[in-house]
């Protein structure tokens, strides 16, 4: 619709009316330009509108920063986990071969050497004498 000062519908007519009187002097001369103060002047509710979405603006940015330190220690959790997980796999495995396979020489000697320290006789046993003063320290 077009009203009878020629402005569209699409144009609020709010706007329109601060123009209009922005270009026009008391006397209803027309001045030329529009004052800045009539066309920066906003009604009460647009002005707390807009503090409102800078307000959400700001907690959602805010918001964003926490959950992205909350991801990257999550990520360095997972990278802890897997590590972990890929040892166990290991040891299971080796624990899965040991099971397998008790009954064979070579594995009864590995478990004989490593878990109860025993030697074969005429096997020569060498101690490091360095690592027994580290733990000590």
């Amino acid at each position: 619709m077009v009203y009878n000062d020629g402005y569209d519908e699409s144009v609020p007519r709010l706007f329109v009316d601060l123009h209009v009187s922005a270009c026009f002097n008391m006397s209803g001369i027309q001045t030329g330009q529009p004052k800045k103060e009539a066309l920066m002047k906003l009604p009460r509710s647009k002005m707390i509108t807009k503090i409102i979405v800078f307000a959400l603006i700001i907690y959602a940015g805010i918001s964003l920063l926490t959950i992205r330190g909350r991801i990257e220690a999550a990520r360095v959790d997972l990278s802890d986990i897997r590590r972990a997980v890929t040892e166990l796999e290991i040891s299971n495995a080796e624990l899965i071969y040991e099971i397998e396979n008790y009954n064979e020489p070579n594995v009864i000697a590995d478990i004989a050497r490593s878990s109860l320290g025993l030697v074969l006789p005429g096997e020569i046993v060498f101690y490091d004498g360095g690592a027994a003063q580290e733990s000590g320290d």
